[in-house]
């Protein structure tokens, strides 16, 4: 486990992680990666070479997290169905956190994740500038 300065870790996940959009792997990754944030779930995170990009399109939405940087936000588009801000990327994350420079993290509510090595899954999503609308 890394510490990622003193208000969140970064840890490797055991086993292999798939996500699932509507029964389809949008990613599959035995090198999926954990942050956790003090008081909060871990949320995985997937490197971008064991997601299909293919299915994900930058929207131009960006959000900013005072420790990690700057998130970039993507629309899913499969087989005629589009959600918007699925998924989110770090590409150049500050401080110790650029472990999660090219890796890749899904919203929970959109996907369902497929865990090998753990127990229970890991669902959450850190908060966004401004707040998620429901």
């Amino acid at each position: 486990m890394s510490q990622v300065g003193s208000r969140f870790s970064l840890s490797a996940v055991p086993g292999r992680v798939r996500v699932l959009f509507e029964g389809h792997e949008v990613a599959d990754s035995a090198r999926t990666l954990a942050l956790t944030e003090a008081g909060r779930k871990p949320v995985f995170y997937f490197p971008r070479e064991d997601v299909q990009m293919s299915v994900l399109k930058a929207n131009g939405h960006v959000t900013t997290n005072a420790d990690l940087g700057q998130a970039a936000w993507f629309t899913i588009m499969r087989d005629a169905k589009i959600v918007e801000d699925v998924a989110w990327a770090y590409d150049r994350p500050i401080g110790e956190a650029e472990l999660i420079a090219g890796y890749v993290s899904f919203r929970p509510e959109h996907v369902e994740f497929e865990t090998e090595g753990l127990v229970n899954p890991v669902l959450h999503v850190p908060p966004m500038n401004p707040p998620y609308a429901d």
